[in-house]
């Protein structure tokens, strides 16, 4: 994969979530010119690859984020500041066995 394609982003904020909060989970919320230039579609799972591990997260669009900044929500082993790598979890549609 090209560095452009998978060039760093700096973690702007994280935010941890409580139990009894409505909305959990890993995310990564990004701008859809960063997105776009991944092959990164809102809603797709990615793997965030941090300094010290690495975590499923699903994408949400944030065009209110500067460029090459992103914010983890529930993304365990990343702090503010650091920088991350996004890799899709999966490329194109898995083929059907019982379709050939």
């Amino acid at each position: 994969m090209s560095d452009r394609i998978n060039a760093p982003l700096r973690v702007a904020q994280l935010i941890a979530t409580r139990s009894g909060d409505a909305e959990r989970g890993t995310e990564v919320r990004m701008r859809s010119d960063d997105a776009r230039m991944r092959l990164i579609s809102d809603g797709e799972l990615v793997w965030v690859h941090g300094p010290r591990r690495q975590e499923l997260a699903t994408v949400r669009i944030d065009d209110t984020l500067p460029r090459g900044d992103v914010i983890l929500r529930d993304v365990a082993g990343a702090s503010p500041s650091e920088i991350i790598t996004l890799v899709k979890a999966a490329y194109g549609t898995p083929r059907d066995p019982g379709l050939v």
